[in-house]
């Protein structure tokens, strides 16, 4: 069986992570309605945290810098989600931002840490 490389990882990790962030909407009622567009879009968000963070992982090899980019990713794109207005009008920043912010870092730890890195190339 041969290994998966990192940016595969990033992708697998941030589909079931993202999923996983999406079903945690289920704990705020006002926006149960909408639970299958925001599982979608949470495993969207995750899918380009984790290629990002795979991508980065393959570069760098550093599990803190990883960490850090990872959760950066994630609270970035988070952010851009919490800033659209739901469907009655209110934004829900920390709800959205604060798990998107820690699935991120578990996306950068695992990407780092599995995953074969990228072949170095001598000229």
């Amino acid at each position: 069986m041969q290994a998966m490389n990192k940016i595969l990882v990033g992708l697998i990790f941030g589909l079931v992570l993202g999923a996983l962030d999406g079903a945690t909407a289920w704990f705020t009622p006002a926006v149960r309605s909408m639970m299958t567009s925001i599982m979608i879009g949470s495993s969207v968000k995750g899918m380009v945290v984790g290629i990002l963070a795979g991508w980065y992982a393959r570069r760098v090899q550093s599990t803190a810098k990883g960490i850090a980019v990872g959760a950066a990713l994630g609270l970035l794109f988070a952010f851009l989600v919490a800033a659209m207005p739901s469907e009655n009008g209110q934004h829900y920043y920390l709800e959205i931002m604060l798990p998107g912010f820690v699935v991120g870092a578990i996306i950068g730890f695992l990407t780092q840490r599995m995953g074969t890195p990228a072949e170095v190339t001598r000229k």
